[in-house]
């Protein structure tokens, strides 16, 4: 269904070049990288009163990677977690007359096209705890059952200097909230195999016809559309959303719901504590933070716009600040301690609606414990 060495292949062959460096100086950025990714961990811990079981969270890989190291991960962590859902489609085209030379052609088509898509993401992205992390010969795994965190080097020296910041304090900013995502997972052990089973009852879920799937998509592709010249949507579906909402069943709707509240505490509580932490080791934290909100916030040319939409950087965006804003306002009402509780257990993570009603968290968990 994937042809995902021709996905690596025109990856790396479309990704833009990072910014010029000479060799020293890559050698000095990689170096500090991974001296903040450990210096990280303690500061992290110390700010979020998180422990981590039987050792450190750096007993997990830092690996500094180019833009195509990452795209190298991506594509082995999708070709894991996607392998039960391409199976069930395999099984089904094969049983198709030409189904064989169907899957062979549809399967180059497909990883050209995620090629593309990864060539995209590949310049933006500054670093990943990559969750489903399997073995592959060129990036080792992480422990058992964890995975490893990546700090893309080009990326961060092109925003640095895009920014005009200080790059020793950019660059501990950043790992900052990476080391706070590696903490997430590394303290709180049943949350890689919550989060992978939520994903596999999704994917579960999906029309496995790969005619109608296509379909679906396609009529996703061609909502992007229907946007307004101001930037408001029309009514209707449009971009991500819309390709969410076609490819799912009622039971999908309410999985997804239950990701997007997990995906928005993570991103969110990770904003959260990289700015808790930033005025005590990094002098320059408001302006880094002022800047980069701008960058986010920036409109781009029009095929930046329509791709950020259909592949949901909008939402994430969102998910930052809504999680943010949620996790603010429940260490506000009652402590650090008391918003810790929401790794308690899947039941204690907020639901949707809770993230942007937090005092509603607050009483379900709180109000439960006390009784």
């Amino acid at each position: 269904m994937v042809d995902w060495n021709l996905a690596v292949a025109t990856a790396t062959r479309l990704v833009r070049p990072g910014p010029e460096v000479s060799r020293d100086e890559a050698r000095a950025v990689v170096a500090e990288l991974r001296r903040h990714a450990k210096s990280s961990e303690e500061h992290v811990r110390g700010f979020t009163r998180m422990a981590v079981p039987g050792g450190p969270a750096s007993d997990t890989p830092v690996l500094v990677v180019d833009r195509a190291g990452w795209i190298r991960a991506n594509v082995a962590g999708f070709r894991q977690i996607l392998s039960p859902l391409l199976g069930k489609m395999q099984d089904r085209r094969g049983g198709l007359p030409g189904g064989a030379v169907l899957g062979a052609v549809g399967g180059k088509v497909t990883g050209v096209e995620l090629g593309m898509l990864l060539s995209f993401l590949a310049s933006r992205v500054l670093g990943q705890y990559e969750t489903f992390a399997p073995a592959t010969r060129d990036l080792p795994a992480g422990a058992p059952g964890g995975g490893r965190l990546l700090l893309v080097a080009p990326n961060i020296v092109h925003v640095e200097r895009e920014l005009d910041v200080a790059p020793h304090d950019f660059r501990l900013w950043v790992s900052l909230h990476e080391e706070t995502h590696r903490t997430q997972f590394t303290a709180v052990p049943w949350l890689r195999d919550h989060i992978e089973s939520e994903i596999q009852a999704f994917l579960g879920e999906t029309d496995v016809d790969p005619a109608t799937l296509l379909e679906r998509i396609r009529e996703a592709v061609q909502s992007l559309g229907g946007g307004r010249p101001d930037g408001e949507e029309t009514a209707g579906r449009g971009g991500a959303a819309g390709i969410i909402e076609l490819v799912q069943t009622p039971a999908q709707r309410e999985i997804l719901a239950r990701l997007t509240a997990v995906m928005s505490l993570l991103e969110g509580h990770a904003d959260y504590v990289m700015d808790g932490v930033g005025p005590d080791v990094v002098p320059s934290v408001a302006e880094i933070r002022e800047k980069f909100q701008k960058r986010r916030a920036s409109g781009a040319g029009r095929l930046d716009q329509a791709l950020r939409k259909l592949l949901g950087l909008d939402a994430k965006l969102r998910q930052y600040r809504d999680g943010e804003r949620f996790v603010r306002a429940v260490v506000d009402q009652v402590g650090m301690d008391g918003f810790n509780r929401v790794w308690t257990s899947p039941n204690t993570l907020p639901t949707k609606s809770e993230i942007g009603k937090p005092a509603e968290w607050v009483a379900r968990v709180h109000r439960k414990a006390e009784s």
